[in-house]
């Protein structure tokens, strides 16, 4: 089978997203690892397995410019309101949104109690050419559903 003629026009590039956070400024994230989401499952006594169904919290990764004062000052901060005394307000809700070729809203996604579970600063090597340092933030979701 040939895929020319398969595909259809307007396709969702990889390179074009965005990801809201409720209360937090916009965030020039530069990677965001897809979602993956998974629902429970249970094993049978009879060796086959049935769905348990709740879904499973998944994490993503994202990346940012670490010189991007305002935005890492933020998800640091952010990031803190998970640490003890644990704030209220450190699940947040987000919305990822995904254009296509001609700037169209093609997919959303609204994510419900995303949190800061991890900061990784970049390695740094005195051989490196001058990449901008960048900063991956792991987050914690309990939830992604489709508008």
């Amino acid at each position: 089978m040939t895929m020319k003629g398969a595909v259809q026009q307007n396709h969702i590039p990889v390179n074009n997203y965005e990801l809201k956070i409720q209360g937090q400024p916009v965030f020039l994230f530069t990677k965001i690892s897809g979602l993956d989401q998974e629902t429970e499952s249970v094993d049978l006594p009879d060796r086959t397995v049935a769905s348990g169904g709740n879904v499973k919290a998944f994490e993503i990764t994202a990346e940012s410019f670490e010189h991007h004062a305002v935005e890492t000052d933020a998800l640091e901060a952010w990031r803190q309101e998970g640490k003890d005394n644990v704030t209220r307000t450190y699940k947040k809700t987000g919305t990822l949104i995904k254009r296509a070729i001609d700037g169209t809203v093609q997919s959303s996604r609204i994510l419900t109690g995303v949190w800061v579970k991890k900061r990784k600063d970049a390695d740094l090597d005195l051989a490196n050419e001058g990449e901008p340092a960048m900063i991956e933030w792991t987050l914690s979701v309990d939830d992604a559903q489709t508008l």
